[in-house]
């Protein structure tokens, strides 16, 4: 079957209770299967306990892209490669998680807020490291920055630093290295969340909608999305589809 006849669920729009993942809907990479497979079995056991669905975001991992990529754009390429809340993992491991995130949140913190000047000591590090001298005294997350350097490398210069797991000390380095990146990202995740929170109603025309081309009026009928963000990935509508759509929804909301 076409996976655009999928929910994010992996329930079919049409017939309730019933999940797809991999060759059922034309799509039989092992992994992407599996990934698949996870999510549809997750989700048919959460309607028997009358929950809400397990629906994983693109910005919250790969899974999440895939599934949305599958259902929206028609996908005919097989991808080639969990949570605490629904039971799959446990309590005790999702406790180690949660203190893991909290050591590296710690550490990156600490070396934000600790200082150095250009004394020899300093000096004589970045010069082994053929890195820039400093001429005014900076945090060691900025030197961490530098590509040359890292956690480790500074280790001589960082005399409070306490013993940490050699995961913690990895994913410190990448965070304060990638900080800049990281932060660009998350912005626009935050402008993709708006338009995944502005839902289409199930029943909605497209048909009707004045403004909209009509590949996009076909494209959405055809797919249904559930919300502006996943119509916005649909190929064939376009940034002024979406706005007309985004018009359309505050139109409707005025006459409740």
């Amino acid at each position: 079957i076409p996976a655009t006849q999928l929910k994010s669920s992996l329930e079919f729009k049409n017939v309730s209770g019933l999940f797809s993942g991999g060759q059922f809907n034309g799509s039989s990479g092992y992994e992407e299967a599996a990934a698949q497979g996870l999510v549809a079995g997750i989700n048919a056991a959460m309607k028997l306990l009358g929950r809400d669905p397990l629906i994983i975001k693109r910005s919250e991992g790969y899974i999440g892209v895939l599934i949305d990529d599958l259902v929206t754009k028609e996908t005919k390429e097989p991808y080639r490669m969990m949570t605490y809340e629904v039971g799959l993992i446990s309590k005790a491991r999702y406790e180690r998680l949660l203190e893991k995130e909290k050591m590296i949140a710690a550490e990156i913190e600490r070396v934000s807020n600790i200082h150095i000047g250009g004394n020899k000591e300093v000096q004589a590090l970045l010069e082994r490291y053929e890195s820039t001298p400093l001429k005014t005294a900076v945090s060691l997350a900025e030197l961490i920055r530098r590509p040359e350097l890292s956690y480790e490398a500074l280790a001589p210069l960082d005399h409070d630093r306490q013993p940490l797991p050699a995961d913690v000390i990895e994913q410190v380095d990448i965070n304060i290295k990638y900080d800049g990146y990281i932060t660009r990202q998350m912005k626009q995740v935050e402008q993709f969340k708006k338009l995944e929170s502005k839902k289409l109603p199930e029943d909605i025309d497209y048909m009707e909608i004045n403004g909209l081309r009509i590949e996009a009026k076909q494209k959405l009928s055809a797919i249904r999305p559930a919300s502006v963000g996943q119509a916005s990935r649909i190929s064939g509508v376009s940034p002024a589809d979406v706005s007309v759509l985004l018009i359309y929804l505050e139109q409707l909301r005025h006459q409740k």
